[in-house]
């Protein structure tokens, strides 16, 4: 043991002993941040940290791994050469340049997200100007970069005060000997590298004992590895005519026919009455949590405007989230389908001309419009709105469409722009650029659906001075200026000659935070919605249990329309009184509420169920006897929508 600090190898092992000791110290100090969410059962605790130590070696060695093979082969004469010592110290500042910033950034991290690394972590390296532009805005970057400087020097002359680096440039160790020392390390780095998964700390049911057992790096490799998931490799399934079957019977409608006998044809004919087509402008408010407003106890008065507008509206109250993430917001809202596993659709490769809520708002001769304050290449969301055949109004950054996209983009103009940041303008000028587009639709006598999605809910938590009394910077400020700007344009959009005849459905994307004590959180998915301003009806409130996936055939119900769906969505009206159900996921876990029953599916294919009790703050019990029909069914959903799309089901005929 002596000599693994005393050798040529004792600069690697005393790196491998600092990682795996400042690992720890990171998931104290994230177990003490999420102490509120915690089962606080000793053992699973334990058993976390010891699970965490394994993959902090792990991650360790393959940190290491080059150098303990440089250690390994590099002649014993020329050692404490030069060359020797240059590859060290620049092999070694690199290590410790990755170390001490995924350590650092864990925490920022934890704190939104409430997880380890994981596919976000991912698409922050591939959208950097978004990301840097939000970091340099939401931190102080040049003192992290003191720091991160800082702790690197700090390190190495610890070391040399150590006489660490000595020992590895004055030993001159045999191959035979520096083997016994080499095989270890790259040993551990290739079994472990190869076998741990990070499913091997998936064992507790509380998510933040489970993430408290995997390490951040670790986590981030299995993200960009497992972009997305096979539904059919991974997850529980049924016989293919029986998850149709029972699919089947559960999406159709009083008021639907199938249109075929086929028996993975979920196409239905929907009959309608007394048809309405006025213009539809649906807002998506980024991270707008049902807790942010006074009618589900909020006491911070944060959304005077919303309140106001729905107690004039259509009322959801019961409404939940299908996932985390905007592009999940956008998928429920536009595909009406179940968050398949993996990532969103709206990021996959061959998305286009899906079956959607545009076909059908084109077959009533609108045209959509998607209207974005940042650069719509972020997220891949230009390529996915505009293979639906939205029209695309962003900020363009020199990011072109795909080829194979034939709609129209319009630039959003910098003297249209009053306040921006890195995410994009702010909600005021995104809203001017809706009446911008409404006008010319008006002018030209068609009627116009859009898809507004604002940016202002979203760190750095930055808007235009001076609109209200919260500062800067701060999550209840943003809200605030949220509701600011929603209550402004909807005062403008009432001088507009088209407004007595435009519905606006105002929605959240996604909740604020997912992080809570279970894997799936169904308390941080609830979502407010309102349908406002629609033709001869009364202000109604709706507290059945919705998914964000039924808004909008919801919404085609109030207006009477007769047409054709492949959607998973459902009009709320039209289901009976038992009936309701909400599709809840996180990329690998997925889920049905229905009544008072959660249905939790995942990627072990383990099937789970929870009694939910509570109201704001909801409670989960796991139950010993599963009911069968409750777990067929939840497969079924998500195991047919998985399937539709990989084999070009979901596609528009």
């Amino acid at each position: 043991m002596k000599k693994l600090f005393n050798g040529r190898f004792s600069t690697l092992f005393s790196v491998l002993c600092l990682y795996i000791l400042l690992s720890f110290v990171i998931r104290i100090v994230l177990l003490i941040w999420s102490v509120k969410d915690l089962d606080l059962n000793p053992i699973d605790i334990l058993r976390a940290f010891f699970t965490g130590f394994v993959f902090d070696l792990t991650m360790g060695s393959l940190f290491l791994a080059l150098y303990a093979i440089y250690l390994l082969v590099f002649p014993k004469r020329w050692t404490g050469s030069l060359f020797d010592q240059c590859f060290s110290y620049f092999y070694l500042t690199l290590i410790f340049i990755i170390i001490y910033f995924s350590l650092l950034a864990e925490i920022p991290f934890w704190d939104e997200f409430g997880v380890r690394f994981n596919f976000i972590a991912v698409d922050y390296l591939i959208y950097t100007y978004e990301v840097v532009e939000n970091i340099n805005q939401s931190y102080p970057l040049p003192e992290i970069g003191v720091v991160l400087v800082g702790l690197i020097v700090i390190t190495f002359v610890l070391f040399k005060k150590l006489d660490i680096f000595k020992k590895t440039f004055s030993d001159k160790s045999p191959l035979r000997h520096r083997f016994f020392f080499a095989l270890p390390v790259l040993t551990i780095a290739v079994v472990l590298g190869w076998g741990m998964k990070n499913k091997h700390a998936d064992f507790s049911n509380n998510m933040v004992v489970s993430e408290l057992g995997k390490n951040g790096a670790f986590s981030f490799l299995t993200a960009f590895k497992s972009n997305e998931l096979d539904y059919e490799i991974f997850y529980p399934k049924l016989p293919e005519k029986e998850a149709y079957s029972m699919v089947k019977k559960d999406l159709l409608q009083e008021n639907q026919e199938y249109r075929t006998a086929a028996y993975d044809d979920i196409s239905r004919l929907t009959t309608g009455n007394q048809e309405q087509k006025p213009n539809i402008i649906l807002i998506a408010i980024e991270s707008f949590s049902a807790d942010f407003l006074t009618e589900f106890g909020n006491k911070d008065h944060l959304t005077p405007n919303y309140g106001k507008l729905s107690k004039e509206s259509i009322f959801f109250t019961n409404l939940y989230a299908t996932g985390t993430r905007t592009v999940r917001g956008m998928e429920a809202l536009t595909l009406s389908v179940p968050p398949t596993p993996g990532n969103s659709i709206v990021r996959r490769p061959d998305n286009q001309d899906l079956f959607s809520v545009s076909t059908i708002i084109k077959s009533k001769d609108y045209q959509p419009y998607f209207i974005y304050g940042g650069d719509g290449y972020f997220d891949n969301m230009n390529t996915f709105f505009g293979g639906q055949g939205f029209d695309i109004v962003d900020r363009d950054r020199g990011n072109p469409l795909s080829d194979h996209i034939k709609t129209q983009r319009f630039a959003i103009p910098d003297n249209e722009v009053k306040f921006e940041n890195a995410w994009g303008i702010c909600d005021e000028d995104l809203y001017n650029q809706s009446i911008k587009y409404a006008d010319i639709n008006a002018k030209a006598n068609k009627p116009f659906f859009q898809f507004v999605m604002t940016t202002s809910n979203h760190k750095p938590y930055t808007f235009p001075a001076g609109k209200i009394d919260l500062p800067q910077g701060d999550r209840n400020g943003a809200v605030k200026y949220t509701d600011y700007a929603l209550g402004k344009f909807i005062a403008d959009a009432k001088t507009k000659p088209w407004f007595k005849n435009t519905v606006f459905v105002i929605v959240a994307d996604h909740c604020a935070s997912s992080a809570g004590k279970w894997e799936i959180n169904i308390d941080r998915h609830h979502i407010p919605a309102i349908i406002y301003n629609l033709p001869d009806q009364k202000p109604t409130r709706i507290n059945r249990l919705t998914s964000q996936i039924d808004l909008m055939p919801t919404l085609f119900g109030y207006l009477g329309w007769s047409y054709t769906t492949s959607l998973y969505g459902k009009d709320i009206n039209q289901m009976k009184i038992g009936e309701e159900r909400a599709f809840i996921g996180n990329y690998r876990t997925l889920g049905m509420l229905r009544e008072k029953v959660f249905t939790q599916i995942d990627d072990r294919k383990r099937v789970k169920q929870f009694i939910v009790s509570g109201n704001e703050k909801q409670t989960l019990s796991e139950i010993k006897t599963k009911d069968q029909e409750l777990a067929s069914q939840t497969i079924s959903y998500y195991q047919t929508a998985s399937v539709r799309f990989k084999n070009g089901k979901m596609k528009a005929k």
